[in-house]
């Protein structure tokens, strides 16, 4: 565990130097570069595997106090529609997309939600609920980073072409691009009122992370049925941690958390987060990467696509 908070505190340092990426993707990065160049001893296996898994759904829990019914709802029905058409249309298409490339289902599944939900986050809670291998997991999150950092220039310069105003291009930000960090980003080059707008439709899309993992869990128990498997190894329909996510998200909805407990869970779940992903880089190998090929890349850059346009065609609706 130390081993991988020491991980986390460095991906933290150079995240901070580096605009536009968040200390997530910088730790599954460093994980899989210490991995891949260095012998990490057997006898930290233990430590890894708990930060992998329990400080990541920690995380996630904490993640909801960042989530305020109000101000989504303030976004106003018309957005609110567009966030849920986003994630909905783009996890559909993106499924048949990969379907129809031959991806593994896991593969493809965490692609899915990376891109249509949450970024790394996202990819990281689907990772428990699948059988998905690290390779898998590494793949998502690079795509997430390529992909999301290429969006950083072309959202403000495709807002320009359209004759997007401020607001609209901060609610077009907030809807279709992947990772809160690049949101906050763009925004910034946008203005402070694209700023506030992009942020908040992102973090409505946040919460989609909910009922997509519920609906994901009553899909795993009803194939486990289907194989007649036995009953205790079902999983739970509704994730503990997703349970803790909503009561979190409750929670910061009712306004009697004082700022700074925010701020500091705010700080933690970074820091969770981060050491979650620096252990799960550690499980990465450049050799297994090397023979995925060119469809995740291809399914990555549809997604995009799919996901940006249907967020565009309900923010130009919405308005």
């Amino acid at each position: 565990m130390a081993f991988c908070a020491v991980g986390m505190a460095v991906a933290t340092v150079m995240a901070s130097a580096l605009p536009g990426l968040s200390a997530l993707l910088v730790a599954i990065v460093l994980g899989a570069v210490v991995a891949n160049t260095m012998a990490v001893p057997a006898l930290l296996a233990p430590g890894v595997a708990l930060a992998a898994k329990p400080v990541l759904r920690a995380g996630i829990v904490l993640l909801g106090l960042q989530v305020g019914l109000q101000e989504i709802l303030g976004l106003g029905a018309p957005m609110v529609l567009t966030v849920v058409a986003t994630v909905g249309v783009g996890i559909l298409a993106t499924l048949w997309v990969g379907k129809r490339l031959g991806m593994p289902p896991a593969q493809r599944l965490l692609i899915v939600c990376g891109f249509s939900i949450c970024g790394a986050a996202a990819v990281a809670a689907v990772e428990g609920a699948t059988d998905a291998e690290e390779e898998d997991v590494a793949v998502a999150v690079g795509l997430v980073v390529l992909f999301g950092t290429l969006m950083i220039p072309s959202v403000p310069l495709l807002s320009g072409l359209l004759g997007l105003d401020g607001n609209q291009a901060g609610l077009w930000a907030g809807a279709a691009t992947h990772e809160v960090a690049q949101v906050v980003a763009i925004g910034g080059t946008l203005g402070p009122g694209a700023l506030a707008a992009a942020v908040v439709v992102k973090l409505a899309r946040v919460l989609m992370l909910a009922p997509v993992m519920a609906v994901l869990a009553w899909q795993v128990r009803r194939a486990a049925g289907a194989a007649d498997g036995p009953a205790g190894t079902l999983p739970p329909l509704v994730p503990l941690f997703v349970v803790g996510f909503v009561g979190m998200m409750m929670l910061a909805s009712t306004g009697l958390v004082p700022a700074a407990v925010l701020e500091g869970a705010k700080t933690l779940e970074s820091m969770c987060l981060a050491t979650a992903m620096f252990a799960l880089g550690l499980g990465v190998r450049v050799r297994s990467l090397l023979k995925v090929g060119a469809r995740p890349v291809v399914l990555g850059a549809v997604s995009t696509v799919i996901v940006a346009s249907t967020a565009l065609t309900g923010v130009l609706l919405a308005s």
